[in-house]
């Protein structure tokens, strides 16, 4: 631990009930801890078990259990995105909203000076009540909440369309990102969805964002400053960035089953493909893909789950894929070691869905970038800035007339390009992906930025 301030603060930390969420927060909470911050982490009571090793400064951060409540059509003992379906996420926000009485009483207990969120949009009157400054951290993109984040366009509430969304608001500063017609029509549907009972998507955030003192982002002004400038006239608060909080160095090693498969190939060969722990495609688009890995020529590891309709990923192959592909080409159901199979020497392309956790390992991998994002607001709106403005990989082509949809051969033209060294682009796009990576690997960058954070949080009280 660095030398404890003279006053440290109190921090609690509130994050939706997700995996994807709870580790960035925890990654957070160990960089306020080490600087001798104390931390209470309120999180489901058998959640604990699974981000427990994560803490780096278990005298500091104190694992706080809460009981998630039922929900009528919830499954018995279901407390994050990962025991449910996607369908079921809004009566998981249910569940969370409904414990706002033993937040209360928790924060009366804990008495902390700050609490962090992002889904609970009731928290900061909650805990403007108590006498508590409330942050919302955004684990996305500070581009991905300017693009959508005017007031005015939230305000307009149940009459937003696509045509709202497929430009960014009024002095947005990159005319480069845009969405096409159907990303836009899946926003706004995702808007007006009711993501906890009576609860629209997009309240959700606005309420949270209007409400908070200070709305806070992973990442750091060398890559996303005219975004945050642009979100701070916008909304009239402080913007607090935490640096792109870069995971700790593994303390285990790769599993030999892919160390021994890896080895079989040449240095910088390899593709990796990885779509996201909760992610699952269509079967049309499934099939696409794989089969434009295949039409690749390189050897790849492609770590998914079985497609909508289909109970394994063996059923769900191309006919005839496993043999044509044998001895180069892996299809794998299941978790896998991304930080360590993108730092082994002979992975050369990561072609990515665009989460917030995964453009941070891609981003400091030496592994040439492919974008495919995942359908919704902060996927796509990442791979156009990391395509478009800062020009660190190829994203995908994708039809612009219809659901968008992608081919094999779209896929594999994206890894040509990014993995020829001829080619002008390719070249283009590894020659900026390392000035990034350089950058966020430079010395104190991480630093500089959470001791900015932690004055701009005293600042607060």
């Amino acid at each position: 631990m660095e030398n404890a301030p003279p006053n440290p603060m109190h921090i609690a930390m509130y994050p939706w009930f997700a995996m994807g969420h709870f580790i960035p927060f925890l990654h957070l909470s160990n960089k306020l801890a080490k600087r001798g911050h104390k931390i209470s982490f309120i999180v489901p009571k058998r959640t604990q078990t699974k981000i427990q090793h994560l803490n780096q400064h278990p005298h500091l951060i104190t694992l706080v259990p809460i009981t998630v409540p039922h929900v009528d059509g919830l499954p018995h003992d279901a407390e994050t995105t990962s025991d449910v379906l996607f369908s079921f996420f809004p009566l998981l926000a249910t569940a969370m909203d409904r414990i706002e009485k033993d937040i209360e009483l928790l924060l009366r207990e804990l008495k902390p000076q700050i609490v962090f969120f992002d889904f609970s949009f009731w928290l900061p009157n909650l805990a403007r009540s108590l006498g508590i400054k409330s942050v919302q951290y955004f684990i996305v993109n500070a581009v991905s909440v300017a693009y959508f984040g005017s007031p005015e366009r939230y305000h307009n509430g149940r009459d937003l369309s696509e045509t709202d969304f497929t430009k960014p608001s009024p002095g947005f500063p990159d005319s480069s990102i845009t969405l096409h017609e159907h990303e836009a029509q899946f926003v706004v549907r995702m808007g007006k969805v009711e993501f906890g009972s009576g609860v629209l998507m997009y309240d959700r955030f606005d309420i949270g964002t209007r409400l908070s003192d200070a709305i806070g982002f992973k990442g750091c002004r060398e890559i996303e400053g005219p975004y945050v400038d642009y979100l701070e006239t916008q909304h009239g608060k402080p913007v607090l960035l935490s640096g792109p909080l870069l995971p700790e160095p593994p303390n285990t090693t790769l599993e030999g089953k892919w160390v021994k498969w890896l080895e079989e190939f040449n240095p910088g060969s390899v593709i990796f493909c990885a779509y996201g722990s909760e992610t699952t495609l269509q079967q049309n688009q499934f099939l696409e893909l794989l089969l434009g890995l295949e039409l690749t020529g390189f050897p790849f590891l492609a770590a998914l789950k079985p497609p909508n309709g289909f109970e394994s990923i063996e059923e769900a192959l191309p006919e005839g894929f496993r043999e044509r592909v044998q001895g180069r080409g892996v299809v794998y159901e299941g978790w896998v070691q991304q930080q360590l199979i993108l730092g082994h020497p002979s992975v050369g392309c990561f072609i990515t869905h665009c989460g917030a956790g995964s453009i941070t390992e891609a981003l400091v991998s030496e592994c040439q970038l492919v974008f495919l994002p995942r359908l919704g607001s902060d996927y796509v709106i990442t791979a156009r800035m990391m395509s478009r403005e800062l020009k660190v990989g190829v994203e995908v082509e994708k039809s612009e007339e219809d659901d968008g949809s992608f081919t094999k051969e779209s896929v594999c033209k994206a890894v040509k390009i990014v993995m020829d060294d001829e080619n002008e682009l390719g070249r283009q796009v590894r020659e900026n992906h390392r000035k990034v990576r350089n950058i966020l690997l430079s010395n104190n960058l991480e630093s500089f930025h959470v001791d900015i954070l932690c004055d701009k949080l005293r600042a607060l009280l």
